[in-house]
C-alpha cells in the first residue's frame, strides 16, 4: 500500500497530495475526488524485480452530486510460481525433483473512499476504509482494516493538502497453517535450527502523513508548469534524510509540463535517504523519475520510468497507467 498508483504520480516522485484531483484520488488523497466531473475508471500495471513480482491497480469514482464523492480501488501485488523446495531432501539426505511444488504469494488492497466539501470555502475531505487481505500460499493468510482521512485546500490557483494513512493503525491477523508450517520446520535445511519457531500472529501498521503544496503556472495560454513538493512523514526514526525519535521526513518534488492539455512531460526526485558507506560514512541516496503522458477526448494514457539512476544498482521499472473519462461514452 506504500508504492502508489497512477505512472503521472509515480513519474512526479508522488508529489501530489495537494493537487490530486481524479479517480487515482482514491489512494493518494481521498478529498481530491470532488474534482471529478462525472465517472472515471483508472488501470495501472508495472513489473518489480525483474519481472519477478506483478503490480496491479484498477480504481473507480464518481460524483455524486455538488457536494460529494465515492470511488473504491484495488491494488495486487503478487510473486507467482515460486519454487518450494521444503520437501525436496527427504529425511534420509535423498534429493527428489519431483518433490518441488509452485505456489504465489500476493497481497490484496481494497479501498472504499468518499469525499465531501466543507461548510468553509476552499476546504474539502475525503476518508477511506481499507481492507488489507495477504495470502503466502497454503502456508498462511491474513486480514487487516484501516483508515485514511485526506484534506485539500484550493485558494488563489495554490494547492495545499493533507493525508494522514493508518490513522488508527492498520492491523493485520493472520492465520498459519499448522500442518504445513510442520513441513517446513522438519525441511533439510543449509543452516541448522531455521524455522523452528511459529512467527507472530499479527502485524501493526503504525500512521504515516503526508503534507503537500502545488501550484500551477500557465504561459500564453498554451503552456502550463505544475510545480509540486511533498513532505512525507513517519512517525519513527528511519533512514529518512530528516531523521529523529520522533518524525522522520522525506521530501519529494515534481513538475509536470503541459501543451493545450494533451502532451505531458514530468520528472520529479524524492525517497531521499542516508545510506551507510562500507567506509563507515554516511551519503544521501535519491530516486530520480520521469514521464510522459498523452491525453485525448477522455482517455489518458502514461508512462512513468521509475527509480532512475539512484546511486544503486540501476533497478528501474516501466510503469504504464490509463484513465477513462466514462461520460465519454454517454
Amino acid at each position: 500500500m506504500n508504492i502508489g498508483v497512477d505512472a503521472a504520480a509515480l513519474g512526479m516522485s508522488n508529489a501530489v497530495t495537494a493537487f490530486s484531483g481524479d479517480v487515482n484520488s482514491g489512494y493518494w488523497n481521498p478529498a481530491g475526488l470532488l474534482k471529478i466531473e462525472d465517472s472515471e475508471a483508472s488501470f495501472m500495471h508495472a513489473s518489480y524485480f525483474a519481472n519477478i513480482a506483478q503490480y496491479d491497480y484498477a480504481g473507480y469514482a464518481k460524483k455524486i452530486d455538488d457536494q460529494s464523492a465515492w470511488g473504491f480501488s484495488l491494488i495486487r501485488f503478487g510473486v507467482d510460481d515460486i519454487l518450494n523446495t521444503t520437501q525436496l531432501i527427504d529425511s534420509e539426505g535423498n534429493i527428489d525433483y519431483n518433490r518441488i511444488s509452485l505456489f504465489s504469494t500476493a497481497d490484496y488492497g481494497l479501498t472504499f473512499s468518499y469525499a465531501r466539501k466543507m461548510k468553509v470555502e476552499g476546504f474539502q475531505y475525503g476518508v477511506n476504509a481499507k481492507v488489507i487481505r495477504r495470502i503466502i500460499g497454503e502456508f498462511a493468510n491474513s486480514w487487516g482494516f484501516g483508515f485514511d482521512f485526506g484534506l485539500q485546500f484550493d485558494r488563489n490557483d495554490w494547492h495545499y493538502g493533507l493525508m494522514l494513512r493508518d490513522i488508527t493503525t492498520t492491523y493485520n491477523v493472520w492465520a498459519i497453517d499448522e500442518d504445513k508450517y510442520n513441513e517446513i520446520r522438519d525441511a533439510i535445511t543449509v543452516t541448522p535450527g531455521q524455522n523452528q519457531e511459529l512467527p507472530e500472529s499479527s502485524e501493526i501498521t503504525l500512521p504515516k502523513a503526508q503534507l503537500g503544496i502545488a501550484k500551477k503556472f500557465e504561459f500564453h495560454y498554451d503552456y502550463t508548469l505544475l510545480a509540486a513538493v511533498n513532505l512525507n512523514m513517519q512517525f519513527a526514526r528511519t533512514n529518512d534524510v530528516i531523521s529523529s525519535d520522533i518524525v522522520s521526513i522525506d521530501p519529494a518534488l515534481g513538475f509536470e509540463f503541459g501543451y493545450t492539455d494533451l502532451v505531458f512531460l514530468r520528472a520529479g526526485v524524492g525517497n531521499f535517504q542516508n545510506v551507510m558507506q562500507l567506509d563507515g560514512t554516511q551519503q544521501v541516496n535519491f530516486q530520480p523519475n520521469i514521464g510522459l503522458g498523452f491525453k485525448y477526448k477522455g482517455i489518458q494514457i502514461d508512462y512513468a520510468l521509475t527509480d532512475l539512476g539512484d546511486q544503486s544498482a540501476a533497478l528501474y521499472s516501466n510503469i504504464f497507467s490509463i484513465k477513462v473519462d466514462l461520460s465519454i461514452f454517454r
